[in-house]
């Protein structure tokens, strides 16, 4: 029996509010993350290293960079019919956006019915994980199944943040019910303290998943979204199957980082995200050599760490910093520097710095996210105190998270 044709889809039109301001004029998965990367490079990078060469972005909002990055980045051979490919609203069926990610697949049945692949693997384009979406293909066609949802375990606490998925006792593999951010979560029998969340990732059937979303383009009461709409109308015809992510070995991982995923769409999960990444034994590793996380390789010299211009040695703890990046006499720690930063003199603690931000000397960052293109003059603080910074402008989240945006000036 011949290999399926398997067709990949990243859903990639979603406004990105909660990550305002990070999102004033970026779409959310081109927002840069861990230095060198973009959101949206973990989603490529698992569908490519699962085998798929067949990949179309569904952009919308704020789309200039993440298709410039695409283009750029993710070149694929078009001998062998490879490729990864932007496509944007298109309009084919009137003069309007995408209402929801479902309207999203309906609005670009066409990239279907030209590539006619028999399994479609629709995905999300802002999540941090690593996945080898091979197994789950192979449980979806063994199973039959209208659609297979990924499942991974969260904690109850979060579970109003996801779609909660329940599955039928006599069949653990059968989801019985889909919860859309429950207020009021009942936890796993094994594990009451948790949920199995709907990583937001499904493969269906190229004509089920076809059919699905003309039949829900038809429904005046949908919101046309995956979620929320598609996947409950599978599971009252018992047709939902969940594949959870404890099955899930992807090469190269180890027991510590193996059930790691990261929905980064809020200011503070991109901070402890990026939290994650900084420790000796990090709970998501990105030095694994065996399945590499992907993005577009500058021409950039090296970091660089030098004294300041008194003399004086620097210290870096628990941090990564970026290709060009160039930290003079500063003390560093447990922070993430993008590329081309310029650091001096500086004190630098649990802060995420993006490209080409400069940090004057004697200045202090605490608890911030600098976006690209800032300027922090000497002496300046950000990070201590809350009330100035929301006096000059700056998000400050409930947490504590100071928020600079992009091409900001600091003054002292």
């Amino acid at each position: 029996m011949p290999s399926p044709k398997i067709f990949g889809i990243v859903l990639a039109g979603g406004e990105g509010k909660r990550l305002m301001p990070l999102t004033e004029d970026r779409a959310k998965p081109a927002v840069p993350f861990a230095g060198g990367y973009r959101l949206i490079d973990f989603a490529l990078s698992n569908l490519i290293n699962s085998g798929l060469r067949q990949v179309v972005v569904l952009t919308q909002y704020k789309s200039h960079s993440l298709d410039r990055h695409i283009s750029q980045t993710w070149r694929l051979t078009g001998m062998l019919n490879s490729y990864v490919a932007s496509v944007p609203a298109q309009q084919r069926l009137g003069k309007r956006w995408f209402s929801g990610s479902a309207d999203a697949i309906y609005q670009s049945l066409n990239l279907i019915r030209d590539e006619k692949p028999d399994i479609v693997v629709v995905v999300g384009a802002d999540h941090v994980y690593r996945m080898d979406f091979r197994p789950m293909i192979e449980a979806h066609i063994e199973k039959s199944a209208g659609v297979s949802v990924a499942g991974i375990r969260q904690p109850i606490a979060l579970a109003d943040q996801f779609g909660v998925i329940e599955t039928d006792p006599t069949n653990p593999q059968r989801i019985a019910a889909f919860h859309e951010k429950p207020q009021n979560a009942v936890g796993l029998a094994d594990a009451p303290h948790e949920v199995l969340a709907s990583m937001g990732n499904y493969v269906f059937d190229a004509d089920v998943l076809m059919d699905a979303v003309v039949r829900d383009s038809d429904n005046a009461e949908s919101h046309h979204d995956m979620g929320g709409d598609i996947v409950p109308d599978f599971v009252r015809k018992g047709e939902a199957f969940v594949y959870d992510m404890k099955r899930n070995v992807v090469p190269g991982s180890t027991d510590r980082d193996r059930d790691y995923w990261r929905d980064v769409g809020t200011i503070e999960s991109f901070f402890d995200a990026h939290q994650d990444l900084i420790s000796a034994l990090p709970i998501f590793n990105l030095y694994n050599a065996d399945w590499p996380i992907y993005s577009q390789q500058l021409n950039s010299p090296p970091a660089k760490f030098v004294r300041d211009a008194d003399g004086r040695n620097g210290d870096v703890i628990d941090s990564i910093v970026s290709l060009g990046t160039v930290i003079s006499g500063s003390h560093i720690e447990r922070s993430v520097l993008g590329p081309w930063v310029v650091v001096e003199s500086a004190s630098i603690t649990d802060a995420v710095v993006f490209e080409r931000t400069t940090i004057g000397a004697g200045a202090t960052v605490r608890r911030a996210i600098l976006d690209k293109d800032v300027v922090v003059a000497p002496g300046a603080q950000i990070g201590v105190d809350h009330d100035a910074d929301r006096a000059r402008g700056f998000t400050v989240t409930e947490t504590g998270i100071t928020v600079v945006g992009k091409g900001a000036v600091v003054e002292a």
